[in-house]
């Protein structure tokens, strides 16, 4: 046995206890924190022996000798008077053979990461209990067609490029629904959990994950009516517009993280600039109060596939104007395009730096038009449906961030 096996039964001893930690602290009367190193323990020292006599039958035999002792535990709890029937501890413990036997035939660091995921998932019952009973039908629909457009369309998609230009790809196309899809699913479910409890300002960012776009409408509505909590609306709509800008640089990170250095500081410069301007609104507010609509769920199969559509549309625009008219249509493309969505435009163009179409020191400059687009996209909206008092606030502080975007495309 050399240093490496004793630091294979060190790692199982750690696992097993902090695995065995919640379990003790519940008095399971099962397995508790001595049980579950044991358990582990007997994983790795069985997968030791079957590795020196080159059999996984050694392996096998340990699985089957701890589930029979638990089905034994198991069956012996039901003959207490109020017995706590339940197979979690019983599975903990078979997974955490597992790892042990695990952490001898692969790499250390997956047995690890499975061990403290059990650990995890045993401490974290109660939220993820507490969190599945908020859950409403309409939720859950939406948990299950991301899992659909991820897991099930998305593998059985041909992955090669055809149409004009070649720029069409089924599957890239449909994995940029899945990325998008998924951030504005975190973002809902973020704010189900955490926004309507932790106040004004993570309730914004959370609104910005989603959509900022419709932060924007929902905040600006409620104002029209009636002058109210307008310093906290334009509060709401700036920090969103800031959070928008870091699903910029998620995004680009995701399509085009070789060229995330040289496109990302440009962009949070801007972003940084506009998180200070909304600390200022934060701190103008004072202590108005109002209510946020619940934002609609993101995951639809229509909005998915009108988002799939539009992405389509923004490569072919970007291809054919890059062919004919060169970066200076990619201008009047991306200002056009980021009026509505920034999304599409920003991974259409992130796919292009990769792809070497577009170099990625002037790729930044056509996202950042976009974005600035989209601002006073956001703006015009505000100057619609909101009250005036709100435009008197949004309209220089969105035009402080669009001189400081000019800037930037002219000094950077």
């Amino acid at each position: 046995m050399g240093n490496s096996d004793f630091a294979i039964l060190g790692i199982a001893l750690g696992l097993g206890l902090l695995a065995g930690l919640q379990r003790e602290r519940l008095h399971s009367r099962v397995a508790g924190i001595r049980t579950f190193a044991l358990i582990t323990l007997f994983g790795s020292i069985s997968g030791m022996i079957g590795r020196h006599f080159d059999s996984d039958w050694v392996v096998a035999a340990g699985a089957l000798s701890v589930a029979i002792l638990l089905g034994v535990a198991n069956y012996l709890k039901t003959l207490q008077p109020e017995p706590d029937i339940g197979q979690t501890t019983e599975m903990a413990a078979l997974v955490m053979f597992g790892v042990g036997a695990l952490l001898v035939f692969v790499d250390p660091l997956i047995g690890v990461v499975v061990g403290a995921t059990v650990a995890l998932l045993l401490y974290l019952k109660h939220y993820l209990s507490d969190f599945a009973e908020r859950l409403g039908e309409k939720d859950l629909k939406a948990i299950m067609l991301f899992t659909a457009i991820s897991l099930i369309i998305l593998p059985v998609l041909p992955d090669r490029d055809f149409g004009p230009f070649s720029v069409f790809n089924l599957r890239d196309i449909w994995l940029m629904v899945v990325l998008i899809v998924g951030l504005s699913l975190a973002g809902f479910f973020a704010y189900k959990w955490l926004g309507t409890t932790t106040g004004t300002a993570l309730s914004g960012f959370f609104a910005g994950l989603i959509s900022s776009t419709a932060a924007t409408v929902s905040y600006a509505r409620q104002t029209k009516q009636k002058e109210r909590a307008v310093r906290l609306a334009a509060f709401v709509i700036m920090a969103a517009s800031t959070v928008s800008f870091l699903r910029i640089l998620v995004e680009i990170s995701v399509v085009t993280p070789q060229n995330f250095a040289e496109v990302a500081p440009p962009l949070a410069a801007i972003m940084a600039f506009m998180a200070l301007l909304s600390v200022g609104l934060f701190l103008y507010k004072k202590k108005e109060t109002s209510s946020y609509e619940e934002p609609e769920n993101p995951a639809q199969f229509k909005t998915a596939l009108v988002f799939a559509l539009l992405y389509a549309l923004i490569l072919f625009a970007v291809a054919a104007v890059k062919e004919y008219f060169g970066n200076v249509g990619l201008y009047a493309v991306s200002a056009i395009s980021g009026l509505t969505d920034i999304d599409a435009i920003t991974l259409s163009l992130s796919n292009m730096i990769n792809n070497g179409s577009i170099e990625a020191n002037g790729g930044w400059r056509f996202i950042l038009v976009a974005a600035m687009a989209n601002l006073v996209f956001k703006g015009s909206l505000v100057a619609v449906i909101g009250h005036r008092s709100l435009l008197r606030l949004i309209a220089p502080v969105f035009g402080l961030v669009l001189v400081a975007g000019a800037l930037v495309l002219w000094l950077w």
